[in-house]
């Protein structure tokens, strides 16, 4: 039987020609498994017009390890064995890490570019100086949807030079590539200026699939009937189709009638559906040999040359009375049989699979001892070759059950990927090897480590690494020192998952058997300085602060600086003035990609900390600084809890548009560590209660209880303090009381008066409700003894509250009206719009106490239009009713608020979601952003008070909003 001819094609094989005949291109080629990418790709480098280029084609490997890359290291690799006439520049020192078997032929290593994206890059221009030297013309990338993810940003980097140094042709699966891949980048939109071309094929119909079938049969015809039940069958595939009649072939189910191939028997059609199936049926039908042959490729997964795939390969011994020959001649009678029989395809002296359906299939079926043997053959074979395929060992070794040799490659390839700055293929195989129940207890601290967890994100993936880590000292097999290095380790883990009080104990087991001179020592006491849990006072944080400074001064500078930005974090959330004067140390721009990493972290807590304080612009700044740098630098973690803290500050600032689209966003996003994603929550349910919204008192609750849980102490004080004024205005003194005991005294016992900026003014209204004016006033002086002299703008503003909240109960309406608006002032220098407009109302109803209306009417007046304009519409309906009351018109301005109803953009979603429509389906539709379209599904939900999609579309329906 012949190989199947090039069928139905023509068209796209022109318009490939016609592409990348007209200079650089960028050519995008996809289609389901099987249908032929790859033979139109090989189709058009066979042709006339394909022959004119030098082309170099990638092939993405199914593997389960990160393959850093892999794909363009392996085919640079196949194109050219020595780089001694390439006349490389000084850049090709960087790909030292990928070839190091050019190690005598490469230029020295460059210096360590500045940051991670700029190695990246470096290494990015020097491959392309290969590509260019060997006089590509057209790369060629296959299966891109499997690439890793340094590959894929290579071929961004390819496609967005201009001009493009050479064609760029990719083949994909659609449906298999994963959310959130650079691929759709690609994809997605050519770049600016780009030829380019997208090309989509298709299955073949009735008329191509039997010119398929007859192209295989001597190009004698086909019966109709034939086509078309093969076509109906595999869907016109060709690879299905293709197997179909091999396998029909095989079984004498066809013949020749009346001058056309027909079956045989005119029973249903009785071939597999699934190309797996008719694939493993064929093969069941070949020798020994040949079989042991294909199950090495399935092995072996990439192209191989003879000799390796002879290695792999258990030769069965000859059948009784089978042909002579030697036990070296099966081997090769074996790789005749896989070749004739079109499941096998050489190039250049490689073998591989035709396809990968066919690999997996014939993988798959492999007995699992049969595979275990065949992957430990592989990995010993390819273990003496040079140059070391880390990524491969890795694989070969894992699944042969090898451990030990797994674990030492695993390593390595993580190394590597780390010196290519790529981050996300080294946490991956790191955090791999740390949650294998064979890891030996004494690795784990080492392999933490090395772990970016600036890139590491999933809390599943942290607590699967918790476990390990505990497991590795529950196991009792290490030394005292070598288990404190482990509990150093839990300890950095358990910080980055917001778990601090089970962070706090593993520190003080840790320091206590570290080497006191030790960076890891000095690290865990920097941390000790941090005010995380509720009892210990500020005096014992600071004299940990200063053990770890004493320790830092004999530390290289990289760790100094570590160190450094722990200090300023601890003495800023400490409310000591001195960590502002050390904070311009964190202000500079990072030498290099690890120096990054503790500045992105600076800037990043330096903006936290300028909220807290009420230095609202040195806040926006210094989380715009570490944006850029997360940014620039793949740091993949940073940016959930940027946005965070930016939704925290637009809060205080009165930027309240879109702000309960992107909380409700942030709160829902696992890849956000817990207590980041609470700070989400406690800002929506801030919005729901200036809204009126039963459910604010829900989310103060929740965060109130979860941070408590975690340990994170100086997040307390806000939600008590705002779960505290819900409930005295709904009378309930005493619950309000009770919800601000603990974290007044919690505050009082620790001297951190920085948190209490909304917690004292809440604390002394429900002292003062309830008739405790002396203890109030001892409250307001304990606060302002630490306000005294300190520039932090919101503890200041809040102290000015509450002595006007004094003021009102000691000394009457009319001082207490100038204290209010002595309130407003300090509010309006940070700014915080609501409050001040909040200490205004306080203001109104003073000077009417006092008899002044003429000065307060006109002032409420205004207050009401501010309110409502900024969208606190309890606060707005309040002082609307005080105007009414005094007969006086309250006239609205500015956009229509739609309040409890569907705003028109909230209603067309809503219609759509009804219909069964995800978010990202609805966003393609209504050309929007799938975040904008969940903010508002979101919103519609809360404006109808049901809590799931479901749920969402039933209301709409029962309400009429949708028919």
């Amino acid at each position: 039987m012949a190989a199947p001819a090039f069928v139905g094609r023509a068209a796209e094989l022109a318009a490939l020609q016609r592409a990348l005949a007209q200079g650089p291109a960028i050519v995008l080629v996809e289609g389901e498994a099987g249908v032929g990418k790859s033979r139109l790709l090989r189709e058009f480098l066979g042709s006339p017009a394909g022959r004119e280029h030098r082309s170099l084609v990638a092939w993405c490997p199914p593997f389960r390890e990160p393959y850093t890359l892999g794909p363009i290291v392996d085919a640079v690799r196949q194109a050219t064995r020595r780089i001694r006439g390439l006349r490389l520049s000084g850049l090709a020192g960087a790909l030292r890490p990928l070839f190091p078997e050019w190690a005598d032929e490469l230029p020295p290593a460059p210096d360590p570019p500045e940051d991670a994206r700029a190695a990246r890059h470096l290494l990015f221009r020097a491959l392309a100086e290969v590509l260019d030297r060997l006089r590509v013309s057209v790369l060629a990338v296959e299966d891109v949807h499997w690439a890793d993810e340094a590959t894929l940003e290579f071929l961004l980097f390819l496609a967005a030079r201009h001009p493009p140094p050479a064609s760029l042709v990719v083949t994909y699966r659609a449906n298999d590539v994963p959310p959130g891949s650079l691929l759709l980048r690609l994809s997605a939109r050519l770049p600016t200026g780009a030829k380019g071309l997208r090309l989509a094929v298709g299955p073949l119909d009735v008329a191509r699939t039997g010119a398929l079938v007859s192209s295989m049969l001597d190009d004698e015809p086909v019966s109709p009937a034939l086509a078309t039940l093969l076509q109906q069958h595999t869907d016109g595939i060709p690879l299905a189709v293709e197997e179909s009649v091999r396998l029909l072939h095989d079984r004498a189910d066809l013949t020749r009638r009346d001058g056309a191939w027909v079956r045989r028997r005119r029973t249903e059609l009785d071939v597999p559906p699934t190309v797996r199936d008719a694939v493993l049926e064929r093969v069941a039908r070949l020798s020994g040999p040949a079989r042991a042959v294909l199950r090495a490729a399935a092995v072996l997964s990439v192209p191989a040359d003879e000799a390796t795939l002879g290695a792999v390969a258990a030769v069965p011994p000859p059948r009784p009375g089978g042909p002579a020959g030697g036990p070296a001649d099966r081997p090769a009678e074996g790789l005749a049989e896989a070749l004739a029989c079109g499941l096998l395809r050489e190039d250049g002296g490689r073998l591989s699979f035709r396809h990968v359906l066919a690999c997996r299939a014939v993988y798959e079926a492999i007995p699992a001892p049969d595979r275990r043997a065949a992957h430990l053959r592989a990995g010993r074979a390819l273990a003496v070759r040079t140059p070391l395929s880390v990524s491969q060992l890795a694989r070969h070794f894992r699944e042969a059950g090898d451990v030990t040799t797994w674990m030492r490659y695993a390593e390595r390839a993580a190394d590597l990927a780390l010196a290519a700055a790529d981050e996300s293929g080294a946490a991956s195989l790191l955090y791999d090897l740390l949650t294998h129940p064979r890891l030996a207890a004494y690795d784990a601290a080492r392999l933490v480590a090395k772990m970016p967890f600036s890139s590491f994100t999933g809390d599943r993936r942290f607590r699967e690494m918790v476990r390990a880590l505990r497991s590795a000292l529950d196991a009792g097999t290490m030394s005292p020192e070598q288990a404190a290095e482990t509990r150093c380790q839990l300890a950095r883990v358990l910080l980055v998952m917001e778990e601090f009080e089970a962070a706090r104990h593993e520190m003080i087991k840790a320091v206590a058997h570290l080497s006191p001179g030790s960076h890891s020592a000095a690290r865990m006491m920097a941390y000790l300085g941090w005010p995380r849990e509720s009892s210990t006072p500020v005096a014992t944080h600071l004299r940990w602060l200063r053990r770890a400074a004493g320790v830092a001064e004999s530390l290289p500078p990289l760790d100094r600086m570590g160190l450094l930005v722990e200090r300023v974090t601890a003495l800023l959330m400490l409310g000591e003035e001195e960590g502002w004067a050390e904070a311009s140390r964190l202000c500079g721009d990072p030498a290099g990609p690890d120096e990054a990493r503790h500045l992105g972290k600076g800037r990043l807590n330096l903006g936290d900390a300028a909220v807290r304080w009420g230095r609202y612009a040195e806040a926006a700044g210094h989380l715009a600084a570490a944006e850029a740098i997360a940014e620039r630098h793949g740091f993949r973690r940073y940016p959930g809890i940027i946005q965070a803290t930016r939704t925290h500050l637009d809060w205080f600032t009165g930027r309240w548009r879109g702000l309960a689209g992107r909380v409700a966003a942030l709160a829902d996003d696992d890849e956000i560590q817990p207590v980041t994603r609470l700070e989400a929550v406690l800002v929506a349910g801030l919005l729901d209660a200036a809204a009126g919204d039963p459910a604010a008192a829900g989310r103060f609750e929740h965060v109130l209880a979860e941070t408590r849980r975690r340990g994170a102490a100086e997040l307390v004080a806000e939600p008590a303090a705002a779960l505290c004024r819900l409930l005295l205005a709904r009378g309930a003194v005493g619950e309000a009381l009770l919800v601000t005991d603990e974290p007044v005294r919690q505050v009082a016992d620790k001297g951190v008066w920085l948190w209490a900026a909304d917690l004292v003014p809440a604390r002394t209204q429900a002292l003062v409700t309830a008739g405790r004016v002396d203890e109030a006033a001892g409250l307001v002086a304990a606060f302002a003894g630490w306000v005294r002299g300190r520039p932090a703008p919101a503890p200041r503003a809040g102290l000015a509250l509450s002595r006007a909240v004094l003021a009102e109960a000691r000394t009457g309406p009319g001082p207490a009206a100038a204290a209010f608006a002595r309130a407003a002032d300090a509010w309006q220098r940070l700014p915080r719009p609501y409050d001040v407009l909040l200490a205004q109302e306080r203001r109104v109803a003073c000077l009417l106490a006092a008899g002044a209306a003429e000065e307060a009417l006109p002032l409420a007046r205004k207050v009401a239009q501010e309110l409502g304009d900024l969208g606190a519409r309890t606060a707005a309906e309040r002082v609307a009713g005080l105007l009414r009351d005094h007969r006086v018109e309250v006239r609205g301005r500015g956009r229509r608020g739609y309040g409890d109803e569907l705003s028109p953009r909230e209603l067309k979603v809503v219609r759509l979601l009804a219909t069964g429509m995800t978010n990202r389906e609805i966003a393609v539709v209504l050309s929007r952003s799938p975040k904008t379209v969940a903010a508002q599904v979101n919103s519609a939900m809360r404006k109808l008070g049901v809590r799931s999609r479901t749920a969402l579309a039933v209301s709409a329906v029962e309400s009429g909003l949708v028919s």
